[in-house]
């Protein structure tokens, strides 16, 4: 995340705001067809007690030849693609940035066995290799003048690499032979999940659509900026909670208390790290983006300070979400996305018509919801009350509004100073204080962290 942000700070300030919204514009297709790449199967392995050869060698093949098909597809419509938003570029980048999906297509197989083996720590070594050379070379480009070039060079990079890493360290071979017969045994679950998965990653990204072409691509990057600030630490933290509790959670399947008390553990765990961060970035982002980006990129601001506030309960959303993979038959899962997406639905024709920052204001909202009904109805399938588990998260949301009010309160005193001075102020006055006032109060969550970490550091 730290690699991600350096990298995204020093391009950003290279770059102008248009470029980053045609990557945005781009960005929708590609998470689209991801998601269409995997269709489910991959966490339908995870979910398997014991995956077979036959049944990697399936899934592998599938992610290969749809991956090519969708890829064909994109590369002809770049054109009509760049005609409709009066952006000749699109046509240029397409190929090239497409290329992620093929890409990505060879990465299943392993991503599936080092999940299911718990090797969490090599996955993220992967991850950072790949993002610190991406990243060097994205600023490079940047520097040197490449534009938008810089950006597509990044994302091909960091896939790119993470494919070579994962077949040099698991070189995985099978006899068996490509059969769809796998396919159509995990099909009833994968396909619920790749109908919710697509679902939610065109509603997503869609607002992005509307924006790029009823504003402009100038204003498209400020909000898509604002949003990918933002998701640095929501992704990276739902990336976590995401890839360890879903396995770890289908091993506790069977046993209803550990698996209900799991579930209680790690929402409580990830709002005590969570609620505090993304209202401190609220709280700060006036100076943090003067001081990071410069006047260039100030209207972001007020798009960044209200998708924060999404960025709370979204990792907490996902838990629940867990749960239902876990524990359903995949049928609750799409029902409650068609019902989040109608409402979506809703929000964005209010909304859009009434500009961006209420756009962003939809999109909190709907994150909101989508974190309530994903919590009621995976209370069906755990033992804990929905009462227990408000308990679990209310004392850290309330410290946390706390320090936020804290640093609202001193804010203005410090305007005089320079941005440094009053960004490092900021940033230690709320960490001791929500500390301070956690340790005061004991909060359980608390004390959950402090065991974590010094088993960590025993280890």
């Amino acid at each position: 995340m730290v690699v991600q942000m350096v990298v995204s700070i020093i391009v950003a300030r290279q770059l102008m705001p248009s470029d980053f919204g045609i990557m945005a514009i781009l960005t929708f297709f590609t998470s689209v067809a991801l998601t269409i790449v995997d269709s489910g199967f991959s966490q339908t392995l995870i979910r398997k007690q014991n995956p077979t050869d036959r049944e990697y060698r399936a899934v592998l093949g599938f992610n290969i030849g749809a991956s090519l098909i969708l890829y064909i597809l994109l590369v002809v419509l770049a054109y009509p693609l760049a005609t409709f938003y009066d952006q000749p570029i699109i046509a240029d980048i397409a190929p090239v940035l497409f290329l992620v999906l093929p890409i990505n297509s060879l990465c299943v197989v392993q991503t599936v066995m080092f999940t299911r083996e718990f090797r969490f720590a090599l996955l993220s070594k992967i991850v950072f290799l790949s993002s610190l050379i991406s990243g060097v070379v994205a600023v490079v480009m940047a520097v040197l003048g490449c534009g938008i070039w810089s950006l597509v060079a990044q994302r091909l990079l960091m896939m790119g690499i993470k494919a070579i890493a994962f077949w040099w360290i698991r070189r995985w071979r099978t006899e068996e032979r490509f059969s769809l017969q796998p396919l159509r045994e995990m099909a009833p679950f994968s396909l619920r999940l790749l109908a919710t998965d697509l679902i939610s990653a065109i509603y997503n990204n869609v607002a992005q659509l509307f924006i790029g072409k009823i504003y402009s691509a100038h204003q498209l990057g400020f909000y898509s900026q604002a949003q990918k600030l933002k998701d640095l630490p929501v992704t990276s933290s739902v990336q976590a909670v995401q890839g360890v509790t879903y396995p770890a959670l289908s091993k506790l399947a069977d046993d209803d208390a550990k698996f209900s008390e799991g579930y209680r553990r790690i929402l409580m765990l990830s709002s005590f790290l969570l609620f505090p961060a993304m209202l401190g970035f609220v709280a700060i982002a006036p100076e943090m983006f003067m001081l990071l980006l410069g006047e260039k990129w100030m209207p972001t601001v007020p798009f960044f300070e209200i998708l924060a506030l999404s960025g709370i309960f979204y990792p907490l959303s996902i838990v629940a979400y867990n749960i239902l993979k876990v524990k359903s038959d995949g049928r609750v899962i799409l029902r409650l996305e068609l019902i989040k997406r109608g409402v979506m639905t809703l929000i964005l024709a209010l909304t859009i018509p009434l500009g961006i920052e209420t756009v962003a204001w939809g999109m909190t909202a709907m994150s909101f919801v989508d974190f309530v009904v994903n919590v009621v109805a995976a209370r069906r399938y755990v033992t804990i009350t929905i009462g227990a588990l408000v308990r679990s998260i209310a004392p850290q949301l309330v410290v946390a509004l706390t320090m936020f009010a804290a640093l609202c309160v001193i804010n203005p005193y410090l305007t005089l100073l320079h941005n440094s001075l009053h960004l490092i102020i900021d940033i230690v006055f709320g960490a001791v204080a929500y500390l301070s006032l956690a340790y005061t109060l004991r909060l359980k969550s608390m004390g959950e962290a402090i065991a974590l970490l010094k088993g960590i550091i025993k280890r």
